[in-house]
């Protein structure tokens, strides 16, 4: 094994801004390299566990955890982690022509069986490209021989990864705690068989959420749009069908997770209590691709969190979910680990409430141990808008919860809103002024001797991405210039020294709508920015908005092809996966939402979204509904 831990290499580290991130040897990191390096060779698998982001992001993931103690329990299985390098490490190792090696055992990507991406956001896809250079790795899939590793990717934005299509030899679609251990063993046959690459493609693509994008070809019209995806290879399946996790009380969690030598974004233990989400949020793309909802009993968590804080030394315990009060038994959860985590001075966050189910007992009980800020997302300033995203929160909700929290000492609240939504008017710009004013005045009568001293209140505003597999995936999106004098309006009518206003960049919203419903044709635009030197581009201070700009100017029409209305029947790059839910629904609740309707969630009924028939979860008890309505997918 040719590893890079001479004194020279080492030394480099001196003169980068946080070596911690690639020096390793954190608390419950495995380095297993002394007995899996003396196992037969055809035995065993080398996977370099890969993130497009630098140490502090990745190690605030969770299924970088996850996926890296569900692969380390097979003694047979060998898995490292290998994070994107910040700039000054990237320049030193292009200076020197030095590869990218991996954190436990500084082994060159190169080197490995397996490299495996996990995305969660468009932006990163220069960061990928970056990585397979510095590794030593050819970037395309069709220019790699069999002695290169296996490039894979997953991940929540795996639904649509046909812009990086070409540079991956196999994506995981859907849940992958199960599903990338049992790729692994299967691969490790495919070793010991000597078999070739596409022998190992072809054996493994008919299993859930396996997808090989070489066996797909786009045919396209001669305006761009897409014309036809043909399956060219005869053992792919003519649509993949993402990999579930039925039941999460089976799902591996990791008792021993990795604790960083440094700060990191997200620097706290976490629990994910359910997965999925039940409200259909029309614009929200995890709240379709994770369903059906499915909850880890209370037992499974409280023996979990036990074990996180006797192994990792946190001061937090963050219950993670797409919509943590919609956890069934959650005054039970609660009221069981306050007691647990009280004593050692640990705080309990419930990072993603609803205003509609705004318990403030559970709020105080929790601020027992720590008194932070609350934050809610309306996410439209009218209830007009709310109801064409089916928000399903009225203002009232908003301002009984903040009452509340006023009488009773909370000085400090959040608020959450998106520009540019389908249909949005300069009223609906206006009314998050209203309401935000209002909540002041709010405030304000509540009686001095009761409220906090002071009120802070911080706006923070994204804009509009109309993302695959959701309501919302044939809208448009705004240009720039409505994205500005939207974002104008707003800011001028906030101007109030106990509010601040913080907004999305105009660009790089830009860019995320074009790679986020963004065809193959994409994958030269996306290269070409790379070599330009696009990379890190999630980061404000490394984006560079004309890299892009020109590089789309190999797309005739550029990033409006992309960020135009689709046509009804338009045929979608991500025609050929299957998340569940189905065409017809989404085409049920756009037309919904354009008469300013709101669905049912699916603690209230089956809507027949497509997903009844995993029978698992939410689904488990109506489906009988769905699948009447629904019949087969699509």
């Amino acid at each position: 094994m040719e590893r890079f831990d001479s004194p020279f290499y080492r030394s480099m580290l001196r003169s980068v801004t946080k070596p911690a991130r690639y020096v390793g040897g954190e608390l419950h990191a495995v380095d297993k390299s002394h007995a899996f390096f003396s196992l037969c060779q055809e035995e065993r698998v080398h996977f370099a566990l890969s993130f497009p982001d630098l140490y502090e992001i990745a190690m605030s993931n969770l299924a970088i955890q996850i996926l890296y103690s569900a692969l380390n329990s097979d003694e047979y299985v060998f898995c490292e982690r290998c994070f994107a390098p910040d700039v000054d490490l990237r320049a030193f190792l292009k200076e020197r022509n030095l590869p990218l090696v991996s954190i436990e055992t500084m082994t060159p990507l190169s080197n490995f069986d397996i490299v495996g991406f996990s995305l969660h956001y468009e932006l990163a896809y220069t960061a990928v490209l970056e990585m397979l250079d510095l590794g030593g790795i050819p970037l395309r899939a069709a220019e790699r021989s069999d002695s290169d590793p296996l490039i894979i990717a997953g991940g929540p934005i795996a639904c649509n990864l046909e812009p990086m299509a070409p540079f991956f030899d196999l994506v995981l679609l859907g849940d992958g705690e199960f599903q990338l251990p049992m790729l692994v063993n299967e691969y490790k046959k495919h070793k010991a068989s000597k078999s070739s690459k596409v022998d190992f493609l072809r054996h493994v693509c008919c299993m859930d959420g396996v997808y090989i994008p070489s066996f797909y070809e786009p045919h396209y019209h001669e305006d761009g749009q897409l014309k036809a995806i043909k399956v060219i290879d005869p053992y792919a399946p003519q649509s993949v069908r993402k990999a579930l996790v039925r039941d999460l009380d089976s799902a591996p969690v990791p008792h021993q997770p990795i604790v960083p030598n440094m700060e990191v974004t997200h620097d706290r233990m976490i629990l994910e209590i359910f997965r999925g989400c039940a409200r259909g949020c029309r614009f929200c793309q995890a709240g379709f691709t994770y369903r059906p909802l499915r909850e880890r009993s209370p037992k499974t968590l409280i023996e979990a969190a036990q074990r996180l804080i006797d192994s990792s030394g946190c001061d937090e315990i963050g219950l993670l979910s797409l919509s943590t009060s919609d956890y069934s038994q959650l005054d039970h959860l609660t009221r069981t680990l306050l007691p647990i985590a009280e004593p050692r001075h640990i705080n309990l966050s419930l990072p993603s409430l609803r205003l509609d189910s705004f318990d403030f007992e559970l709020a105080e009980r929790l601020a027992r141990t720590r008194r932070g800020g609350l934050t809610f997302a309306p996410e439209a300033g009218t209830q007009r808008l709310r109801d064409v995203i089916n928000k399903n929160i009225t203002e009232d909700d908003l301002f009984d919860a903040a009452r509340t929290a006023f009488e009773n000492g909370w000085d400090r609240l959040k608020l959450y809103f998106m520009l540019g939504l389908p249909t949005e008017t300069d009223d609906d710009v206006e009314g998050i002024i209203d309401l935000t004013m209002r909540l002041l005045a709010i405030w304000h009568d509540i009686p001095k001797d009761v409220r906090a001293k002071r009120l802070s209140v911080t706006v923070s505003t994204s804009f509009f991405i109309p993302k695959p597999f959701t309501p919302f995936q044939w809208e448009r999106q705004i240009s720039i210039n409505e994205m500005r004098r939207k974002q104008k309006q707003l800011a001028d009518g906030l101007r109030d020294r106990r509010i601040s206003y913080h907004w999305h960049d105009f660009e790089s919203s830009v860019l995320e709508a074009v790679l986020a419903r963004g065809d193959r044709r994409l994958a030269s635009v996306i290269e070409r920015a790379w070599r330009e030197g696009a990379y890190l581009d999630a980061w404000h201070e490394h984006f560079n908005r004309d890299l892009w700009f020109e590089a789309l100017s190999l797309i005739p029409g550029g990033a409006d092809f992309y960020t135009r209305e689709r046509d009804d029947d338009e045929l979608f790059p991500w025609e050929h996966l299957d998340i569940g839910v189905t065409r017809r629904f989404f085409e049920r609740e756009r037309a919904l939402s354009r008469e300013g309707r709101v669905s049912l969630s699916c603690f209230d009924g089956c809507s027949g979204c497509g997903c009844g028939v995993w029978h698992a979860g939410i689904c488990s008890q109506t489906s009988s509904i769905e699948q009447k309505e629904e019949g087969n997918h699509e």
